[in-house]
C-alpha cells in the first residue's frame, strides 16, 4: 500500500516540476491525481507500472492514436470493462459523476 502512495506522490512531484508548480496546468494535474486517489483508482492502478490493472501510462500510450480517447476512457471508467487488459475486470465506477470521469480520462491521456 505504501508503494502506491509513494508512486502517486512521486508522480505529483514530477508533474509539478515538468509543468511548473504554480501553473494552471500543474494545478489541474494535481487535482486529477487527487481525484484518482480519493476515488480509489490508485488501489488498482499505478501511473508507471502495472499493478492489479494496467499502468495509467500504458493506457495513455495504447489509446494515444484515438481521436475519441478521452471519451472512450470516460465510458470505460464509468461502465467498467472486461477482457481489454487481461482477465481482471475493471468494475463500473458508479460513485463518479460523468464530469469526474471525464477529468480522470483527460488526465490519463496526458500521461503518455
Amino acid at each position: 500500500m505504501k508503494s502506491m502512495s509513494y508512486a502517486a506522490l512521486a508522480a505529483a512531484g514530477v508533474l509539478s516540476v515538468t509543468l511548473g508548480a504554480g501553473s494552471p496546468a500543474a494545478h489541474a494535474e494535481a487535482a486529477a491525481l487527487t481525484l484518482a486517489q480519493q476515488q480509489n483508482c490508485m488501489s488498482c492502478h499505478s501511473v508507471t507500472r502495472p499493478f492489479m490493472g494496467p499502468a495509467l501510462h500504458d493506457v495513455a500510450a495504447k489509446y494515444a492514436g484515438r481521436e475519441d480517447a478521452a471519451t472512450y476512457l470516460k465510458h470505460k471508467i464509468l461502465d467498467g470493462s472486461t477482457g481489454v487488459w487481461g482477465a481482471v475486470p475493471m468494475p463500473a465506477n458508479t460513485q463518479l459523476t460523468p464530469d469526474q470521469a471525464a477529468t480522470l480520462a483527460s488526465w490519463v491521456m496526458t500521461l503518455k
